[in-house]
């Protein structure tokens, strides 16, 4: 089969078609964004750079797209190629059997004339973390999220949640099923990466404060509590400025605290392989990543629960804390010195996690999965 891509560059997209490699399709990436190729991709065949002007820039633009962003995005499409044109060059060069969007505002709502133009062509759409949940309360993108699944013919998700949302909003294609956004793990990195869990004396934070993220919650809760935390220290990633300056402006949280810089997954792994806890907490999410790998590597997860995705998994598969009011930072709270009091027990919990986690996500059953869903794209008539 021939397979198009089209997503922004990501890691999540990377594995994603690793799990394609060495099958015997043709596989195609579009470069929706114009931000430049995958890297470690040869087997791929990428369309990058496709952005070109159509008129040299004129005067104004630069305050038009500040200042007046919609008029902007009126007429920037008779001043450069658009995404939709852009992507309906490469359909008509490679006439493909089977396009794959991933994520809907940036790199799935841009083609949709294109794939309206060629209804032939099966569309599958993988539904990333927000991309319905957050953006149903907004009335402009209630017309995006309406009129895209009203054209996708298949459905993946990495969470239930986000399946019955698009049944509201117009999906009738097939369910191709719940999985991670970047498909499964490499259970040998995993192991390596792994500490005794008894021994285990840090407190991991995902440090994003923003839209959706809410971790100044977090370390609002830290800051009750930190005189009863002398025995584990705190390490923050994914920090942005406000986190940061916040950490910085109170001396014992910056003493106690290290921020952890431009972190790579393997580092990252490393760390949630010597935590005992991670908090992982935001306004809106599907199913996060960090999760996942905080339960592979044997780290109790104290999560928030946008939509009711992450009781998904706590609770009903595995061991953890749900954050019910990811702004309430008494309850943050509470909760921490509950899981670290309760550690000598919790300690079994973490390694059932770590156990049934490397069963559920490891590569290779993923792949397996991922690969059958081609397959079933492929039959369906």
């Amino acid at each position: 089969m021939k397979i198009l891509f089209v997503s922004m560059p990501s890691i999540h997209v990377l594995r994603w078609i690793e799990n394609l490699k060495d099958k015997g399709h043709e596989l195609y990436w579009f470069d929706v964004l114009d931000r430049g190729p995958l890297e470690n991709l040869d087997y791929v065949r990428q369309f990058v750079d496709w952005k070109k002007r159509k008129y040299p820039y004129i005067k104004g633009e630069y305050f038009l797209r500040k200042k007046m962003p919609s008029a902007y995005d009126k007429i920037i499409p008779y001043l450069e190629v658009s995404a939709n044109e852009g992507f309906e060059k490469v359909i008509q060069e490679i006439k493909p059997d089977i396009v794959h969007s991933f994520e809907l505002h940036y790199c799935s709502y841009p083609i949709l004339k294109a794939m309206n133009k060629n209804p032939g062509i099966k569309w599958i759409y993988s539904c990333w973390g927000s991309d319905i949940f957050r953006h149903q309360v907004l009335k402009n993108d209630i017309q995006k999220i309406e009129s895209v699944l009203n054209r996708v013919d298949f459905l993946i998700t990495d969470c239930e949640r986000d399946y019955d949302l698009a049944k509201k909003y117009n999906f009738n294609g097939v369910f191709l099923g719940a999985l991670p956004g970047g498909g499964g793990y490499n259970i040998t990195d995993i192991q390596r990466s792994f500490q005794d869990i008894e021994s285990r004396k840090l407190i991991l934070i995902k440090g994003n404060h923003n839209e959706t993220g809410r971790a100044l919650y977090t370390l609002k809760a830290i800051k009750k509590i930190i005189d009863r935390l002398d025995d584990f220290h705190i390490a923050v990633f994914s920090a942005g400025e406000r986190v940061k300056e916040f950490i910085k402006s109170d001396s014992k949280l910056e003493g106690k605290i290290k921020i952890v810089e431009k972190i790579e997954q393997p580092e990252l792994h490393n760390y949630f392989g010597k935590a005992f806890l991670y908090i992982g907490n935001n306004f809106s999410d599907g199913m996060p990543n960090s999760l996942l790998e905080a339960l592979l590597l044997g780290t109790i997860p104290l999560q928030s629960n946008p939509g009711n995705a992450t009781k998904e998994l706590i609770g009903k598969k595995y061991f953890g804390e749900i954050i019910n009011d990811p702004e309430n930072s008494d309850e943050i709270a509470e909760k921490i010195l509950s899981l670290i009091h309760n550690k000598d027990n919790n300690v079994q919990f973490a390694k059932s996690n770590h156990l049934k986690a490397i069963e559920d996500y490891n590569y290779e059953r993923i792949r397996d999965s991922i690969n059958n869903l081609y397959s079933t794209v492929a039959i369906d008539e």
